[in-house]
């Protein structure tokens, strides 16, 4: 049972939206802003809906579509095609708009997944978070290190590194962009991330580096969103390729390597043995 029931004739609906860069995104249902208890306001933007919930009393998930009109709610086709809100964590709740109270009344919470869209309206489907127990569990026998790199949870990668910090100096395409300043060793960014803090693509999903050359030649595997210029200012996270030799010769982390390198493959233990 709920602890707190919003009235049902004074009650309307609200959505938090928790993106993994740190974007929060507010919406209500109600005709005007709502400014919650903790002064966050929520907007009131026409051009969006909640499709409905549908709970059962079992364990399986509750499914919850989000529809709207691009820069309707505050939510643009650029963030969206960037990949911004791609696992975003949703709070949607019931207040009392004469007195609302942020989380109010908890409706479900969710996660946000494929988002499609038709002509300039989008549908981002949402799963409940209690799906996370149809999720098998369990770990996997791989040559490479399957940690995430820099995790500190318990039997983490553990490893630290900083953040870099510079300016573009060329632009050879959309995928390959240089800074000549600076001095790191071939492939030290190497599956690291990319993203800018001024230019055209603020605010956007980070690139996953392909390739770092040691004279400052950046290639990332998908393309800038927006034409990257000479001057856009960047912040750039190493990387890790989870080999062995990376954690051993590049970090010094081998202690918290988590492949197994030295296991047989299925091609040499699946061989019948020959008599002699």
């Amino acid at each position: 049972m709920k602890s707190v029931v919003a009235p049902p004739e004074t009650s309307t609906a609200c959505l938090r939206i928790e993106c993994t860069n740190g974007t929060t995104v507010r919406l209500t249902q109600y005709p005007v802003d709502l400014t919650m208890s903790n002064s966050e306001v929520y907007q009131a933007v026409a051009g969006y809906d909640f499709s409905g919930v549908q709970e059962t009393a079992s364990f399986s998930p509750s499914a919850v579509d989000l529809q709207g009109i691009m820069d309707a709610s505050g939510i643009t086709r650029d963030a969206v095609m960037s990949g911004i809100f791609d696992g975003a964590k949703c709070y949607l709740f019931r207040v009392n708009f004469l007195a609302p109270v942020e989380d109010y009344e908890p409706i479900t919470a969710s996660v946000l997944g494929k988002t499609t869209f038709e002509d300039n309206r989008f549908t981002i489907e949402e799963m409940s978070l209690i799906d996370a127990l149809n999720q098998s569990a369990g770990g996997s026998i791989l040559v490479t290190c399957p940690k995430t790199f820099g995790g500190t949870e318990y039997a983490g990668c553990k490893q630290t590194f900083s953040l870099a910090t510079g300016t573009i100096s060329s632009v050879a395409s959309q995928f390959i962009v240089r800074d000549s300043s600076r001095g790191e060793p071939a492939d030290w960014y190497g599956l690291g991330k990319i993203w800018f803090t001024s230019g055209a693509n603020v605010g956007l999903k980070p690139r996953e580096i392909q390739d770092y050359a040691a004279n400052g030649t950046i290639t990332v595997f998908e393309p800038f969103y927006y034409p990257v210029v000479a001057g856009d200012a960047y912040s750039m996270a190493p990387g890790c390729r989870k080999r062995l030799e990376d954690c051993r010769d590049k970090w010094a982390n081998v202690a918290n390597f988590g492949g197994f390198p030295d296991v047989p493959t299925s091609s040499s233990y699946a061989q019948v043995g020959n008599k002699r």
